[in-house]
């Protein structure tokens, strides 16, 4: 059982009462769920608590705080989740048969603290289409992501691969009819008494 740094324990089961905007789909299970990691949040006010004095870092801090709070990313054993927005609200779905590739990245700071940026890619756009911004554990939240998606996309991607052959299989037996047709051999017997000759087919 993994502890992070903002206290959920990777061996748990979230509670689906902390995202009351989440609806899970039939037999869609919460796996994991978080908000920013607090550590990301200091940094922001760290910054902005010096601008105060000229006024200016008074947004800066309110703004950090409101979308440290009101961001959560989610993993369900269907998808992934992203829920942003401070008087809006933004919730992006991407299922796993859709996740091509996914990778993570951590600054100084981050590795120092255990936190980072996961990054997840899809098939249909070539890049990526989320990020779960200064997460803890990004290592931990990739792995369980690519678990997931392996098991999701498995048996789809071993039937398409069969469904192929198979078509290309035909295909080929097809060509193959063709062609011994065409080229079926024919020996042809002259009649001397009359000068006819005779086509026999040795075709089986």
């Amino acid at each position: 059982m993994i502890l992070n740094e903002v206290g959920f324990h990777m061996g748990d089961t979230p509670s689906a009462d902390r995202f009351e905007w989440l609806t899970l789909e039939t037999d869609e299970e919460l796996l994991w769920g978080e908000t920013p990691h607090r550590l990301s949040l200091y940094v922001s006010v760290a910054v902005g608590l010096p601008l105060c004095l000229l006024l200016v870092g008074i947004p800066l801090v309110i703004s950090s705080y409101l979308d440290h709070t009101r961001t959560h990313y989610v993993v369900t054993n269907q998808a992934v989740y992203k829920k942003t927005g401070v008087f809006s609200r933004n919730v992006k779905r991407i299922e796993f048969d859709k996740v091509q590739n996914t990778s993570y990245q951590q600054t100084f700071i981050g590795s120092k603290f255990g936190y980072g940026t996961v990054e997840i890619a899809t098939a249909g756009t070539g890049g990526v289409e989320m990020l779960f911004r200064n997460v803890a554990t990004p290592r931990t939240i990739q792995s369980i992501i690519n678990e997931q998606s392996t098991d999701t996309g498995g048996d789809d991607s071993t039937q398409e691969k069969h469904d192929v052959l198979e078509e290309i299989l035909s295909e080929l037996t097809a060509i193959r009819h063709a062609v011994s047709e065409e080229t079926e051999p024919t020996i042809g017997i002259s009649d001397p008494s009359n000068g006819d000759t005779e086509t026999i087919d040795e075709s089986p």
